[in-house]
């Protein structure tokens, strides 16, 4: 059976996990009326995606 001749040592434990951690989210700011969105999505606010109106958001 396979088993560590060493103990790892918190150092090397943390080497190995460095990638394991969230990354932040990416946020854009929408040309059309400046709200913040997902990028490569339309926005929640305006309806508008890569210059066009989507869906019609009414107020």
């Amino acid at each position: 059976m396979a088993v560590p001749k060493r103990k790892v040592s918190p150092h090397r434990r943390g080497i190995r996990r460095s990638h394991d951690s969230l990354k932040p989210e990416a946020f854009h700011e929408c040309s059309n009326c400046g709200e913040l969105k997902r990028p490569h999505n339309m926005c929640n606010a305006c309806g508008h995606y890569n210059g066009r109106e989507i869906v019609a958001v009414g107020l």
